[in-house]
């Protein structure tokens, strides 16, 4: 769907007007200090060259998504001081579970949010959505368990959208682990049959995480936090910020694709792709954010990277980073469970060394993660292990009847991690929004 830029502006503005608790003092004119159009100092720079400037109105398009939150979830998290945030949580699970009819006196707001949750986008093909989560649960069952945490570090390896999380109290290793547990369950729950569905898991886990984002903007552009200045960081968890986590394993398929000459999606990558858009479509992202074809996933996905003006500082990065590799995943501390958080914890760090430093154990060190010998050799022995099962899947995927045998195991697997994972509650609220970062690291963040 293609929507026009003076639409969008149109849009940023509209915060303004409709949500002048939150957006008030928002200044949309004013470009923040996170935002660049000079790749050389973004995000992207250290690969820049493997890739070509995506197109001007794509750059265009993220810029000015950049001052974009969620104009429908954060009216509702906007009541905050109406119904507390206990009650907003409440009503928004009856609303999902049960239909909005089953909510007595549902505020307009909780209305508005799951009619727009329940429209069907035109390109929609729900065969195919099913059919991805299908594929999908695989890699969640089998690969994700074991680098989750490591991939969890993406989002701490850069200052201006890092900030969030630090002023949400995942600076300790408490809440690092239920923020790493948390982000498990959403993405492991939507691959279950239907889960995508109104009335599905991960259709509610959607909305959950919804308005857990807005209650973030909500607390912070209220004054909450004064860490945040809005002169640099801009709108907390802009809606591109969240398209790493929510495209991030197709940019990478189509990044394969085009390395091997490939322009059109087999019907099983058609699949991943059209599962993956549904579930960024459910957690608000505009739909011109996503792309359907090869190059064009590539072209917003760096678009955006491009956008983010690079920057790294230990006071919060460096310490979301620690906290969330010291943090205990497990929900009990039993022999086996401490036996594989261990051996998770160093997989986690080889994630963080080959994925997001380049390989370079010297960067590490100096983020205060040491690496050695013995990570080495858990990573070398557990990513074989795990990708020799991951294949012995995908043969049995293949022939009729062992496919559905298959398939009902890794169902029963998924039930397990979710039960292993903890109740994810997908919630903030003010009483997290204490100094999060030390004194003086204010001063250094911005």
């Amino acid at each position: 769907m293609t929507v026009s830029l003076d639409a969008v502006h149109q849009r940023i503005q509209l915060q303004k007007t409709v949500l002048p608790v939150m957006y008030g003092g928002v200044d949309f004119s004013a470009t923040p200090e996170r935002y660049t159009d000079d790749i050389s100092v973004s995000s992207m720079a250290a690969y820049a060259d493997k890739f070509a400037a995506p197109p001007a109105d794509m750059v265009a398009r993220v810029r000015a998504y950049t001052m974009l939150g969620d104009v429908t979830a954060d009216a509702y998290a906007a009541l905050m001081p109406k119904y507390g945030f206990k009650r907003l949580v409440s009503m928004l699970q009856t609303a999902c579970d049960e239909g909005i009819g089953a909510v007595p006196d549902a505020p307009p707001e909780l209305a508005a949010l799951i009619a727009e949750m329940e429209v069907r986008p035109a390109w929609l093909d729900m065969d195919l959505v099913r059919k991805g989560a299908e594929l999908n649960r695989l890699p969640m069952a089998v690969f994700a368990p074991w680098t989750i945490r490591g991939a969890f570090l993406a989002t701490f390896m850069n200052k201006y959208t890092a900030l969030p999380m630090a002023l949400t109290g995942t600076l300790s290793n408490t809440t690092a682990a239920k923020r790493v547990n948390e982000t498990a369950t959403f993405f492991t729950v939507t691959t279950l049959p239907n889960a995508l569905e109104p009335r599905g898991e991960g259709f509610k886990a959607a909305a959950m995480v919804r308005l857990m984002h807005s209650m973030v903007r909500f607390n912070v552009l209220r004054g909450m936090s004064k860490s945040w200045d809005k002169s640099v960081y801009g709108i907390p968890i802009p809606q591109v910020d969240q398209m790493p986590a929510g495209l991030i394993d197709v940019f990478l398929l189509a990044f394969k694709m085009v390395e091997q000459g490939r322009a059109e999606f087999t019907p099983e990558e058609r699949a991943r792709v059209e599962f993956s858009r549904y579930r960024c479509y459910l957690l608000g992202l505009p739909e011109d954010l996503l792309m359907d074809t090869p190059q064009g996933i590539i072209d917003i996905m760096n678009a955006r990277s491009a956008s983010i003006r690079e920057g790294f500082d230990d006071a919060t990065c460096g310490e979301l980073v620690r906290a969330t590799l010291a943090a205990y995943l497990p929900p009990d501390k039993s022999l086996g469970n401490r036996i594989h958080n261990s051996l998770e914890r160093r997989v986690g760090r080889m994630v963080l060394v080959q994925s997001f430093l380049g390989g370079s154990v010297k960067a590490a060190r100096d983020m205060g993660v040491e690496v050695g010998f013995l990570d080495y050799l858990v990573a070398g022995l557990v990513l074989p292990m795990i990708g020799v099962k991951m294949a012995l899947y995908g043969v049995a995927a293949k022939v009729p009847g062992l496919r559905e045998m298959a398939d009902r195991r890794l169902v029963a697997k998924i039930h397990r991690l979710l039960k292993r994972y903890g109740h994810a509650e997908f919630t903030t609220n003010a009483e997290a929004y204490r100094p999060a970062l030390p004194a003086g690291a204010a001063g250094q963040a911005g």
